[in-house]
This record gives structure tokens, sequence and C-alpha cells, in this order.
């Protein structure tokens, strides 16, 4: 079908609008439509009546692009429907006629400005040539500047609001209802005038509204030929909404771009909503919202149904907008709702709407509480049935065996009950591990659908876990010590006469003995042995005091000789000992759990101990237990995105000894390295959760006064001892998520 042909029937379609809300009456008549082609491409279309014009009504579309002139109480005299152009901008002029009013709808190539002026019983519309990037400007007729001065309308107020989005919202308000206000931009500048107000003195004020972060900076009001006029500064790109209902005139300018939200009622906050319908410009002086709303279902090809109680009339202007912004701008400033059922918008009222939605809810609810309640029974796989019963209502299950099933009674209000309806139930037994649902079909239906969602088996996590414990340690002791004896019995304190070389010898033994407890004191620590060494008993000869001077404390490398005399012995020992030590100890748990399950996997020893209390006489032993534990404690969450987050407990003791308790028995001393934190982890990544570096390093000196700081010479009566001990702990952590087929992610 043709642009035109959809024209003619829009337009009549629209008419007909009027016909239920308007009585028919004909105060003048269209007698002849006829154009005229002037220079540069503009046309003037000039409509004759049997008597003077009255006031008009006029508005715009981009899409298509059209201008319609309303001529209320006219009938149609003119024979011709359709009237074809074919010049500059305009295409065809199509009248209708419809309950006392007449419509010219002029079909334009392209938009196009216009002007309309009034001569006695003739109305000319002059036609601007027009390009795609123009816009309609309407200059209606109105009354002369005497008349204007005496409509006795005033603005009250002027307003600026930020919006949620970033727009800027000028609100005009007056004294009452009837103002005429237009808008038109130039560059950067936004002009709203109102031809027919009068701006009071304490109202001409400037407005700096830069803080408010919008594309409007300045407001300001003046005085002009009568009217009022509002200039708005404005910068960078932005895109304009305005509307007018009752005494308020609302200009939105929003950054281009955004998000464009609802135009509500002025100085009520709008929640940003995202418009997606094409751009329509409308332009009403007084037009009728069933009019308006007959526009929109052409603009957006919905079929519009709007109520009997859908009645008066609206002042609007919208540029540019798209349609259903639009349409929620005229709902608004009517207090009107709408319902949308696939391509049908039912438009009504609020309240009616309300009440229509109110009574079928009732009647739903009614039709509910007297459907027949049907039995059936669930089988749970992988949840468990008493917890999928508490999900679905607290207090209407029964347990086999044991409680009574609600009906009703004990759930309290309908607000308590669930997914269940008043008079539904559900139990659940323990033994099979399955669900028995009393409600009605639709419920039960319900029911089985959320049960095969929520019982599903979950995935499980595999965690393991590396303790790493690193040790060094280095020593080195240096020092000398010598003595003098006889080879009378005279020369000791204990008479022995024995030579140095026996005590020598008994001390490499006693050295020798004391290596072989330690180590096996190391191993007994380590846990590789059972038994705990005994401590060797060691002999010191006699001849202790033969050496009388020593420095070193460890004899376990050393280098000893005699000078023999007639009756006098020189003994000297020469001690110097270096150690070094490396040693690492890695323990490793591993442990399978599922989904936000918390598993623990241990091992150790339990240590026992004996303690003595009491005094005297009444003494009691008492056996006593510690733990000396290897433990890992973790629960796991699996998040959306692949990823694992574990609530972590690592630790690891160890016996360091034993602590001799005053009147008997022993406690053992326990090394603790543990580790409680919480991390979030990629799928098989490894991560240090946790670390302990310790450092130790010592430098001791002994001498004898004096002597040990002779150059050379005091080496013999000094000793150097020099220890670093270093120590390191580490907590590894890895997991690894086990997919499980038909899993609830």
């Amino acid at each position: 079908m043709s642009t035109k042909k959809i024209a003619a029937r829009a337009a009549l379609a629209a008419c007909l609008l009027w016909t239920a809300a308007f009585p028919a009456l004909a105060a003048n008549t269209l007698k002849d439509v006829r154009y005229a082609a002037g220079s540069g491409g503009k046309v003037d279309i000039t409509f004759e009546f049997e008597q003077p014009v009255g006031a008009v009504n006029a508005f715009t579309t981009d899409v298509p692009p059209r201008i319609a002139i309303d001529f209320p109480e006219t009938g149609n005299g003119f024979d011709a429907r359709r009237l074809a152009v074919g010049s500059g901008a305009a295409s065809a002029v199509s009248i209708v006629e419809a309950g006392g009013r007449t419509r010219a709808v002029v079909d334009l190539f392209r938009n196009a400005g216009y002007t309309t002026r009034s001569n006695g019983n003739l109305l000319v519309l002059s036609l601007e040539p027009g390009n795609a990037a123009s816009s309609a400007t309407v200059v209606a007729a109105s009354p002369d500047p005497a008349k204007r001065l005496d409509s006795g309308i005033r603005v009250s107020a002027v307003d600026f609001r930020r919006g949620e989005d970033g727009s800027g919202r000028v609100i005009l308000r007056f004294n009452q209802e009837g103002a005429q206000a237009s808008l038109r931009r130039d560059g950067d500048r936004l002009y709203v005038d109102v031809e027919n107000a009068q701006l009071p003195v304490d109202q001409a004020r400037r407005l700096d509204v830069t803080d408010f972060a919008t594309p409007v900076t300045r407001l300001d009001p003046a005085s002009k030929d009568g009217g009022t006029q509002i200039v708005i500064a404005t910068e960078g790109l932005f895109e304009t909404s305005a509307y007018q209902t009752g005494n308020e005139y609302v200009l939105e300018v929003m950054p281009k771009g955004a998000a464009t939200a609802a135009v509500g009622q002025a100085g009520a906050a709008a929640e940003p909503q995202r418009y997606a319908g094409k751009p329509v410009t409308f332009n009403f002086q007084d037009v009728p919202v069933r009019t308006i709303l007959q526009l929109v279902a052409e603009e957006s090809g919905l079929n519009i149904v709007a109520a009997d109680t859908v009645q008066g009339n609206l002042t609007l202007r919208l540029i540019n907008v798209p349609w259903d912004q639009a349409l929620d701008v005229v709902l608004r400033a009517k207090s009107l709702d709408k319902r949308r059922d696939g391509n049908v918008v039912w438009v009504a009222p609020q309240a009616e709407i309300a009440a229509f939605e109110q009574a079928r809810e009732a009647a739903r609810m009614s039709l509910e509480s007297k459907a027949e309640l049907v039995n059936e029974i669930i089988v749970i796989n992988y949840a468990n049935a008493e917890e999928i019963a508490t999900l679905l209502t607290e207090g209407s299950k029964t347990a086999q065996g044991g409680g009574q099933s609600s009906q009703g009674g004990q759930g309290g209000g309908e607000a308590d009950r669930g997914f269940l309806s008043p008079r539904g139930s559900v139990s659940f037994d323990t033994r099979s591990n399955t669900l028995l649902v009393a409600d009605t079909a639709k419920k039960v239906q319900g029911i089985k659908d959320l049960v095969a969602v929520l019982d599903r088996p979950v995935d499980q996590v595999l965690i393991e876990a590396r303790i790493v414990i690193a040790q060094e340690s280095f020593a080195r002791e240096i020092g000398a010590r010598f003595g003098v004896s006889g080879t009378e019995g005279d020369v000791i304190a204990s008479g022995n006469t024995a030579s140095n070389r026996n005590y020598l010898n008994q001390v490499a033994e006693n050295n020798a003995a004391l290596a072989l407890y330690q180590a096996e004191l190391a191993d007994f620590n380590n846990g590789l042995t059972s038994e705990r060494p005994t401590r060797p008993e060691l002999t010191v000869p006699a001849f202790t005091q033969i050496l009388n001077t020593r420095f070193a404390n460890n004899t376990a490398s050393t280098m000893a000789f005699t000078i023999l005399g007639n009756s006098l012995d020189l003994d000297i020992e020469l001690q110097a000992i270096q150690e070094e030590g490396r040693g690492e100890v890695v323990a490793n748990p591993r442990v399978i759990t599922a989904n936000q399950r918390e598993a623990i996997i241990k091992q150790g020893d339990e240590i026992g101990y004996v303690t003595v209390q009491g005094a005297g006489g009444q003494q009691t032993a008492t056996v006593q237990f510690k733990e000396a534990l290897l433990e890992l404690k973790v629960t796991p969450t699996i998040t959306q995105d692949n990823r694992v987050f574990l609530a972590l407990g690592v630790k690891k003791d160890e016996v360091a000894g034993f602590i001799e308790v005053p009147g008997g028995g022993s406690v053992p001393q326990i090394t603790k390295r543990e580790v409680n934190t919480a991390v979030l982890i990629n799928n098989g990544q490894t991560v240090v959760v946790g670390g302990i570096y310790e450092f130790e390093r010592r430098e001791d000196l002994s001498k004898v006064p004096f002597l040990g700081d002779i150059p050379g010479l005091g080496n013999l009566f000094r000793n150097n001892d020099r220890r670093s001990e270093k120590a390191e702990l580490l907590i590894f952590v890895t997991p690894r998520i086990l997919q499980v087929a038909g899993s609830t992610r």
C-alpha cells in the first residue's frame, strides 16, 4: 500500500475517534483548498472558509514527515478528499471530517519548517523548501498583542532539577492553565516562548546551574513582546523532549547517547528506562488524548485500545523522542496506565487497571481455593528429602512416624505457606528419601519442576596441600686449653698419678657416647624410632683439673699432646669444630569433598605423659595425652566462573622435647605450625597460602683477660664461637574441580 493511502487512512482513523468524544457541531465550513509554488522551493497552501478563521491546532510528525491542522467546529465542503501538490516539500493534502471537526493532513517529502497566518476567511500554510536536517517550527495563528496582555496568565515559578541519568529538567509553572509554550533551537541555545503569559519581576532572574553537571549551564528568563521567553544555554551534545500538562511546562535536556529516562510528572524523580521506538515529533495544543493515542498507534504499528473512561485534552510538544517514550509521557500526564498482550495495548486510568487486576487475582484465588487436591510422591535422588521439605515450606512437613502434617493450621497465614497453597501440605520419608505432596495440580507441578532443578548431583573438589619445612644451620668453634702436671702423687689433689693420656682417652670415649645419644635422640624426635634412648652416664677421670684452662665447649674435634719432663708434664689441647646441617620436611595431605561440604583429614600421635599430684605419701600419678597432628580442614565453594573459594585450616605439630615437672613426671613440649585462612583460587592453580621465615645468627667470644689480647699468643687463651640457623615454613594449596555429569552447575 502506498504512503499516501496509509496517511489518508490514518487521518480517517484519527477522526473516527473524535466522533465518540465530541458532538457534531459545525459553525464554519471549509470551501476550498489550493496551493501556489513560490520561489526557492517554497509552497503556500491556502484554506478558504465561509466565515473568518478561528483558533486552529497544528502538530507535526517526523516519520513519516507530515503536518496536521485541526479546524474545530468546522465542516468539510471541499469536494475532493485529496489534493495532489508535488511541489517543494509538499506531496499532497488530505481532508477529512469527523465529530464536528475538520483535519487537513499535509504529506511531506521531507521535514520542512512552516508558518501559518490567517486573513479573514483564509488560512495560509507557508512551507519552507526543507531538508533532512530541518525540524518543523510552528507559528500558530494567535490573537493580537492587546488580547494577549489580557490573558491573565503569569509565570509563577522557573525551576531546574537534575535527573538521575544526568539530564537537566527545566520546569515552568503558571498561575492557571492555558499557557501556549513553544520550543526552538539555535546552535547551543534553546528558546522557550510563552506568548500569552507574562513574567513577574521576581521571576526575571538568571539561574546558573553549571554545578548540576547537566548539558544545561544557565537559564535567562525575560519578558518579550508582552509574553515570556526563557533562553537556555547548553554545552555538549544533547537531545530534548518537552511536554505541557495543566499549569506546568516541562523541558528535559538529556546528554546524547545516555540512557533515556522516562519523563514523569513535573518535580517527580524519573526511573531510568531505555526506549527503542523510532523517533517522532508531536506538537499538540489542547488535543484530545484519544487522538494522540491513535497517532502513537500509527507510528508504533500496535493496536491501542482505549477505555471509555480515557477522556480529556492535552497540550504536548515532543521533538525527536522515541514513540514508546512519547506514550509514557501521555499516560503519566493524564494518570493513565497500559497493559500489553502481544500486539494489543490496553490503555485505561490507573485506578481502573488496578481494580481490574485485583478482581482478576481474587477470582483466580477463589478458583484455586476450590480446586481438587491431588497427591504426588516425588523421589529425591541426590538431595535430602527433609531439607527439600524445609525449603518448600517451613512448618508444613511430616517425618515418617513422627509429627503431624500441617493442613494450614500450623503454618499460620498464607504468607507462611511457601510454595504450597493454603490447603496444601508436604511430608518427607527419611527411609526412602521421598516427598509426599498434597496440593492442587498446578501447585504440585510447580513443586515437581522445582525439585527437578534442585535434585542434581553436586561437583566435587580435590584439595591437595604441601607443607614444606626447610632448615639450615652452621656452627664454627675454635679454642684451646692447656695444663701442667707432675709425676708425683702430691701434684694432683686426688692423689691419682695416672697419665694425662688416660684422661684424654676417657674424654674421647665420653664424646663418642654423647654423640651416639644425640643421634638416637634426633631419630626418636623425627619419628624414625619408637624407643626413647637412654642418656649415657659419662665418667670423668680424677684428672679433671689437669687441663686447668678451658675455652672450647665441644670436644668432638680436639687435638692434644703432652711435653714430658723428668718431674713436670705440660699438656696442651687444641679444639676446633665446624658443623653444617640442611634438612627438609615435606607433608602432603589430600582430600576430596563435595561442593560446600567440610572435609577433615589428619594423621599423628597422641603423646602420653605422667603427672604427679599431691604431697608426701598421698601423691597420685595421672596419665594424660597430647595430640601431635598433621591436619587439613577445608570447605570449598565452586563459583560460577569455575574458581574455588576455600575456607582452609592446615596445621603440623611436632614433639620438641619433654619438660620435667616438679614433684615427678614430665610434660611433652609441642612445636605447632598452623594457618587458618580463606582464599579464592583458580581451578588447578597452586598458591602459597602461608609462610614463615626465621633467621638466627650469633657470635660469642670467651678469653682470659689480658692474656687473650696478646697478638698471636692470645689465641691459646680465647675461644671463638659463631653460629647461624635458618628455618622456612611454606604451605601450598592446589584445588581441582571434579565435575559430575548432570550437576547443578
